[in-house]
C-alpha cells in the first residue's frame, strides 16, 4: 500500500478525469480510391502511425515522474497513451521499457482469451517485471487473475476503433463498432476512427503471475 508520501499507482495508459474526447468534427471526403474519414481542423499529429486516423483526447499535465495527473477512469485506456506504449513496447503502468530477459510479458483477462489457440490478439500493452503483478491487481479488465502470455515476438496487426459512412441523406454516421481488431489494409481502414493499436501473439507460452514472476528472478 501507498503511504502518505508514496503517490498511488496507477497505470500510464489509464484515461483520467478530464482527458475527455474532442468534440466531433469528422468529416468524410470522396476520392477516387473510395472515401476517407478526416478531422474537419486535422494535423499531422492526427494520423501518428500508416496514415490512420487516431481519436482525440485531451491530455492533463503530469507530474514530476511524466505520469499523468488526474482521477484515474479505470475502465478506460486513454487512446494515445494506449498507442504509444504498444508501439514502442513500453510498460503499460510505468511507461519503461518492457523487454525482459525471457521476452515480452502480455497480460490478458482470465476468459478474454483461449490460451489453447495459436495465434492471439492484444489491446494490452506488454509489462515490465516490476509492475506485472501491480497490472493485474489493478486492472479492473484483468480481474487479479490475468492470464500470462510470454513472448519474444508481437508484431503490430491492426487497430480497432469505430467505423464511419455516409447515409442517405449524406450525413455523417457510425455504421459498425466491430468487436475484433481491423487488420492494417483492410477496407475499412480510411473510414475507421481508431482508438487502440493491436499486436499478434502467435508464439508464446502460457503462465501465470506465479509462475512468470519464479522465472523471471531465475533469469535475472
Amino acid at each position: 500500500m501507498p503511504t502518505a508520501t508514496e503517490p498511488r499507482l496507477i497505470p500510464f495508459i489509464t484515461q483520467r478525469k478530464g482527458e475527455e474526447a474532442a468534440p466531433n468534427n469528422l468529416l468524410i471526403y470522396r476520392h477516387a480510391s473510395g472515401p476517407r474519414l478526416y478531422y474537419g481542423d486535422e494535423d499531422p499529429r492526427d494520423r501518428p502511425m500508416r496514415g490512420i486516423l487516431w481519436a482525440r483526447c485531451g491530455f492533463n499535465p503530469t507530474d514530476r515522474h511524466g505520469m499523468p495527473t488526474g482521477e484515474p477512469q479505470w475502465k478506460f485506456m486513454h487512446p494515445y497513451r494506449q498507442m504509444m506504449t504498444m508501439q514502442t513496447l513500453r510498460c503499460q503502468v510505468c511507461s519503461g521499457n518492457a523487454r525482459t530477459p525471457l521476452g515480452f510479458i502480455f497480460l490478458a483477462g482470465p476468459k478474454d482469451e483461449d490460451p489453447t489457440q495459436p495465434t492471439t490478439f492484444t489491446n494490452q500493452p506488454p509489462v515490465c517485471p516490476t509492475h506485472a503483478r501491480a497490472a493485474a491487481a489493478l486492472c479492473p479488465h484483468l480481474k487479479k487473475d490475468p492470464v500470462v502470455f510470454l513472448t519474444r515476438s508481437a508484431p503490430l496487426y491492426g487497430v480497432s476503433g469505430v467505423i464511419y459512412g455516409l447515409n442517405a441523406d449524406n450525413q455523417l454516421h457510425v455504421v459498425a463498432r466491430p468487436d475484433h481488431a481491423l487488420p492494417f489494409g483492410h477496407p475499412n481502414i480510411p473510414t475507421l476512427l481508431a482508438s487502440q493499436l493491436i499486436r499478434r501473439l502467435s508464439s508464446f507460452r502460457v503462465l501465470d503471475i506465479r509462475e512468470l514472476l519464479g522465472e523471471l528472478k531465475l533469469a535475472a
